[in-house]
């Protein structure tokens, strides 16, 4: 009897140690920011100081807004520099281009900022036909097949809590979008498969906040609702930082898709 208490104490000792000694999720540290339609990667700038202040690595994507296509390998191509797991976080438009490029084994969790998560054969057009953006958001197509928005609605409808005078340098140096980008269907839908967070900016007027809600709750993202117009990273830098480290957190401590 003695020799069987001594050998079921071994063998619990035995499954104790091997269950403290499977490895831990590594920490992420890595952040990959995704621009979308209309800007460059500079408007990240707030949360880029705000989470390299907090101990991430965080690199910033400069779409070149030319396709879906060669969105995605730009996006690729900066998270193959990156020396560990990834954090990928896409603004508007850019929510397209993580949900595509997110497939990338490097990628450990998303981060979907005032953005679209449009699924496998669906385009982020084919998400405003489910609800419309509102009335002061209005792209203006070239005859080359880009757009840019409208000058005269632009602050209403892109950056509404900007001041004036940032809002009409975002407007001056607005990056045209290639319509057939915004007409790309998806053939990858990373937020299937990988642990997703979103930001629902509450005063977007350019994604209706309706539809972003509707987003997040269909994709299965913890949603955090922060007060802000559609370039609430431009704005809200510190709330929009802080949903990015706690999808980091999430990962690092095993978060996975619900």
């Amino acid at each position: 009897m003695f020799k069987s208490v001594l050998l079921s104490g071994a063998l619990a000792l035995g499954i104790a140690t091997s269950a403290s000694a499977q490895p831990a999720a590594p920490a992420v540290k890595n952040v990959v920011l995704v621009h979308g339609a209309f800007a460059d990667g500079s408007g990240w700038r707030g949360v880029y100081d705000q989470l390299t202040a907090r101990g991430y690595k965080v690199s910033i994507v400069q779409n070149p807004l030319t396709s879906l296509e060669a969105d995605v390998d730009a996006t690729n191509r900066v998270i193959a520099r990156q020396d560990g797991p990834v954090i990928l976080v896409g603004h508007s438009y850019g929510g397209a281009v993580i949900s595509q490029a997110g497939d990338n084994p490097k990628v450990a969790g998303l981060v979907y900022v005032a953005a679209f998560a449009p699924d496998i054969g669906q385009s982020v057009l084919d998400q405003y036909a489910d609800i419309p953006p509102p009335p002061n958001f209005q792209p203006q197509e070239t005859a080359d097949g880009f757009a840019f928005l409208k000058a005269e609605t632009f602050r209403a409808g892109f950056a509404a809590d900007l001041s004036e005078k940032d809002a009409a340098f975002l407007q001056a140096s607005q990056n045209p979008v290639a319509m057939a980008a915004l007409k790309a269907k998806l053939t990858v839908a990373a937020w299937k498969t990988k642990p997703s967070w979103a930001v629902v900016a509450t005063e977007d007027g350019a994604i209706a906040p309706a539809l972003l809600r509707k987003t997040a709750q269909r994709i299965g993202a913890k949603a955090t609702e922060v007060k802000g117009s559609h370039v609430v990273f431009a704005s809200q830098p510190k709330a929009v930082a802080s949903v990015i480290e706690a999808a980091a957190q999430g990962v690092s401590q095993g978060a996975t898709r619900p």
